[in-house]
């Protein structure tokens, strides 16, 4: 705890030396609000902050990247444990197919970019499932 206390100090001390970068009070203060958290004992509060917006980000990507309009992608969060995407794929008024993609801790353990390629595969692979079953 202490290493990374005295890490993340190091890294405002720097922010704040060096001449080169512009350093926006917005960044200090989330800097600080981190420490602060883990001073508290809410290391879980700074994680879970911290995947909601990278589910922010990975939900924006599959967003952009799928755009289909048979498809349609909801994000769902029963709990903060189990969060997963919704993929309906619509074939016809009567015909809906739908398919959950689990968001677990190893799909998110990548990068944004990563999770999203992943999952847009994911939704492509349900897509052709569906397809040669309509097709014959």
């Amino acid at each position: 705890m202490k290493n990374l206390l005295k890490t993340k100090l190091e890294d405002i001390v720097a922010l704040l030396n060096n001449p080169d970068t512009v350093v926006l009070e917005k960044e200090i203060k989330e800097k600080l609000e981190k420490i602060v958290l883990l001073l508290d004992g809410r290391e879980s509060i700074v994680r879970e902050t911290e995947m909601n917006e990278k589910l922010d980000k990975v939900v924006a990507k599959v967003s952009n990247a799928m755009a289909d309009p048979d498809i349609d992608i909801e994000f769902c969060e029963p709990n903060a444990d189990d969060p997963y995407i919704l993929v309906t794929y619509v074939v016809s008024a009567y015909n809906k197919p739908t398919r959950k993609i689990r968001l677990g801790s190893t799909a998110l353990r990548g990068t944004a970019e990563e999770t999203a390629n992943q999952i847009t595969f994911s939704i492509e692979e349900f897509k052709s499932e569906i397809d040669s079953v309509e097709m014959g």
